[in-house]
């Protein structure tokens, strides 16, 4: 039996009209691009990896590095170590076998750290340094560091315009395995150590811990009542600092003085409350390491290996010029 002809015509005619529907949405401009397959998502993954996020300053350093990935078309995760060599360790060996493209790091321990920073070159897994420094020259791609040194220097010497050339003061260092607590330290003797008359009663860690900072100098003071100032390895401890002295009653008589530049000890030295800090700039930091490891996937190897931020003095002679952890516009 032949098939009569308006059917066969209604049959070729549907068939022409699909065919149209789908070369239409092929071409419509205005239909959602395919998504990504999950091995091209996985291609632009970068890792931040942080010491802790219990601190507002590695907060703002951590997102800075993360929001710069973003804009530079990654898609980028904030690790917390949370102080731990051994988290940062697990966190490594995750995001080895995650295929991650880089890591923007911020360590937990100048030493212990370099094992997990080898592993990761090892794997093809480049590590792009923020704020604190790894000791090894060979691991990381590059590392982009504060200045501490030369802060502290500068800090020194605001210190004894201010408490003068005799009297007694506390040193709280930050956590003993990382670079930075011991640069800053020196950087400071460097200039207090050539006055004999100024005379340090106490140095201990309080591993960048405000209230670690305030428990600490509330024992100190039991034993040396009479203290002039407190010199702080970073902002948290100092304003850890001033709590202690206020509950003491000794905040007229004792200066304190911080480094890092963390807008609550910035707005300390607007309100007197801090003498002096030394502002860092982590945003500078986080978006130089994001955009080097950037670079350094689309191509280019050579780098810096280390790459030094200068930082500033903040003094309540300056301050309208900083703030939102750095200079204002």
């Amino acid at each position: 039996m032949k098939t009569p002809r308006f059917v066969r015509l209604l049959a070729c005619a549907g068939v022409v009209a699909c065919l149209l529907i789908v070369a239409c949405k092929r071409a419509d401009p205005a239909a959602p691009p395919a998504g990504p397959s999950p091995k091209a998502a996985e291609g632009r993954r970068v890792a931040v990896v942080v010491s802790t996020l219990n601190n507002p300053w590695f907060v703002v350093l951590a997102e800075t590095a993360r929001d710069r990935a973003k804009e530079l078309g990654y898609d980028a995760t904030i690790f917390d170590s949370q102080n731990d060599p051994a988290k940062e360790a697990a966190h490594f060996d995750n995001l080895i076998a995650s295929g991650y493209r880089a890591v923007l790091f911020n360590c937990t321990d100048a030493k212990g750290s370099v094992a997990n920073v080898r592993r990761a070159k090892a794997a093809g897994l480049p590590v792009f340094c923020m704020d604190r420094e790894i000791e090894a020259n060979d691991a990381a791609v590059s590392q982009i560091l504060s200045d501490n040194y030369s802060g502290c220097v500068a800090l020194g010497q605001f210190f004894v315009e201010q408490v003068g050339e005799s009297g007694k003061y506390v040193e709280l260092l930050g956590i003993v395995a990382d670079t930075n607590t011991w640069n800053r330290s020196k950087g400071f003797h460097s200039v207090v150590d050539r006055f004999p008359g100024l005379k340090m009663v106490a140095q201990q860690s309080a591993e960048f811990d405000r209230s670690k900072a305030l428990e600490v100098l509330e024992s100190i003071l039991q034993a040396n009542p009479d203290i002039n100032a407190v010199f702080c390895g970073n902002d948290a401890m100092a304003m850890g600092a001033y709590q202690a002295l206020l509950a003491g009653g000794k905040t007229a008589k004792v200066k304190v003085f911080g480094f890092d530049g963390a807008d609550d000890a910035v707005k300390g030295v607007a309100e007197g409350k801090i003498a002096a800090t030394v502002m860092q700039f982590p945003k500078t930091m986080a978006r130089t390491a994001a955009e080097y490891a950037d670079k350094f996937i689309k191509g280019q190897k050579d780098f810096p290996q280390r790459v030094p931020v200068a930082v500033e003095l903040v003094t309540k002679a300056n301050i309208a010029k900083f703030g939102d952890y750095g200079r204002k516009p």
